[in-house]
């Protein structure tokens, strides 16, 4: 029988088994081959290959990978996706695997999917979401890129979500719990694909 915290340790150490390197990051992964890197048009295309659920117990992602840069406690993430399904998401203000936050993207709208579109918070337990269900999806379709902008300032606690420039509703929330973290890219229990990914940011310091 495994004691709460031996199941965190379990799943810490199920996301952090492997690693790659890609789009100029290296990056932390449960399993390198459920990722590829390909070619398109000439440029480097990351590729979620593989969909995996969620552990047996509090329903959280854990198919995403974490980018090898410093903590953040102020970050932007541009980059273009193409949901090869009907959502993606990204990671931001990552502690642990039992507490972190993520944007979900999704073809979904948050009214009609509550679980879905929308920026959700984990802390030690089941995901929870934190933002509004209102306004329109993040993707009008599957299988086509579109330029994605995350912001997060973890002093104010605040972050948002554009999709080709324009500002969804219900990717915007503020989390004043975890401020600083690691980022990561993925899918809840999908597939997709990334490119043309930079990342910039101000590193948490030990007096924040």
């Amino acid at each position: 029988m495994l004691f709460p915290s031996s199941k965190l340790l379990v799943s810490c150490a199920l996301l952090a088994t492997a690693s790659f390197s890609a789009l100029g990051y290296k990056w932390a992964v449960p399993n390198a081959s459920d990722w590829k890197v390909e070619a398109d048009h000439g440029a480097p295309v990351l590729r979620l290959v593989v969909s995996r659920g969620p552990l047996p117990g509090p329903r959280r992602p854990i198919q995403f990978a974490l980018a090898g840069t410093p903590e953040f406690q102020r970050v932007s993430i541009d980059v273009d996706v193409r949901p090869l399904e009907r959502s993606l998401i990204l990671v931001f203000a990552y502690r642990d695997s039992a507490h972190f936050d993520y944007a979900h993207l999704s073809i979904d709208r948050g009214s009609a999917q509550p679980n879905h579109n929308g920026i959700f918070h984990v802390y030690g337990g089941e995901r929870a979401r934190i933002s509004s269900e209102g306004g329109p999806a993040a993707f009008t379709a599957s299988k086509r890129w579109y330029s994605v902008r995350l912001t997060h300032d973890g002093q104010s606690g605040r972050v948002q979500v554009t999709v080709d420039g324009q500002l969804i509703p219900a990717l915007q929330a503020v989390d004043l719990s975890l401020r600083t973290g690691k980022v990561g890219l993925g899918s809840f229990d999908e597939t997709g694909d990334f490119k043309n990914l930079r990342i910039d940011g101000t590193p948490a310091t030990s007096a924040n």
